[in-house]
């Protein structure tokens, strides 16, 4: 204390007995404050971060039980069971082997029309907790969080039709709108970095259509602008939080199918330290350099 009081008195300032304790807790705030933060962003996850790092290992038992935890917790929260659909819709794609098929493929236009067998027990769930979570953000149509959830329905639902059903113009209803009410989330508050995925697929994916197809899109109000779609799903995967590996899977595709190798193997290798569980990136890797790379986690 008295040493600060002689520091301040140096400066040709002499402040009282009341000031000199003022000043001299301030400044022990600011200090505490400069080693706290350096801690803020290491936060414990929440079941909700738990759930998803299930979901990208393809550990999809242990997502539900998190997501299910997290609504047993937070019942009002349409957060937990759409995350919930999310786990249900990636163990189909998985068991169907749809992110191999769909997306990680020489095939320019993204969907194929080989048959596919669901799982109608998975639907009914699926659908159930989709209706969960709509139902719960209806009843708080000002918030943000509700309203983010609503848009990850509607992916959800128009993943899983154009992607299991085949029933692409029922899909792109749906994906037109959750965009529409992603750019109201984004209006609103342009962080919501998740949100900008739904800008970013649509965009990207309706603009390797021919071009005819691309017309007519766009005359029905779907964004079909490359250029955009990639901005925006670079984004998410820099900014967002739980859909950011989805859009680093997202570009590591766009960049495979322009032949960008360099490109594509950062964002694999990156996917691959982080979800070790996920087959699914080694084996992209190990496609395009077979004697680096090994398809099995290490």
């Amino acid at each position: 204390m008295h040493a600060f009081r002689r520091f301040l008195e140096s400066s040709g300032h002499r402040p009282s007995r009341n000031q000199s304790l003022i000043m001299l807790l301030r400044t022990y705030f600011l200090i505490a404050a400069l080693f706290a933060a350096p801690l803020v962003g290491r936060a414990e996850p929440t079941l909700l971060d738990q759930g998803y790092r299930h979901l990208y290992n393809l550990e999809f038992a242990n997502a539900h039980v998190s997501f299910q935890e997290w609504e047993h917790q937070k019942p009002d929260d349409p957060m937990g069971p759409v995350s919930d659909a999310a786990a249900y819709l990636f163990s189909e794609f998985d068991r169907l082997h749809i992110l191999q098929s769909e997306f990680f493929t020489h095939d320019q236009h993204f969907i194929t029309d080989h048959k596919l067998f669901p799982d109608p027990q998975l639907k009914r769930q699926f659908q159930a907790a989709l209706a969960a979570s709509r139902a719960l953000a209806a009843r708080a149509p000002g918030d943000n969080n509700a309203l983010f959830a609503t848009v990850l329905c509607n992916g959800l639902e128009s993943d899983y039709l154009a992607l299991i059903e085949k029933r692409y113009g029922a899909s792109l209803l749906k994906m037109k709108a959750g965009r529409t009410l992603a750019e109201r989330l984004l209006d609103a508050d342009p962080t919501y970095y998740d949100a900008w995925i739904a800008v970013g697929v649509e965009n990207y994916m309706l603009s390797v259509k021919p071009a005819p197809l691309r017309w007519l899109l766009r005359l029905g109000g779907a964004g079909t602008d490359r250029a955009l779609g990639i901005e925006k799903l670079k984004l998410t995967a820099e900014k967002g939080h739980y859909l950011a590996p989805f859009a680093k899977m997202m570009l590591a595709v766009a960049a495979m199918r322009e032949n960008n190798t360099r490109q594509a193997k950062d964002l694999l290798l990156v996917l691959a330290s982080e979800y070790p569980r996920n087959p699914l990136y080694r084996q992209e890797l190990a496609r395009m350099d077979p004697l680096a790379f090994r398809s099995d986690p290490q």
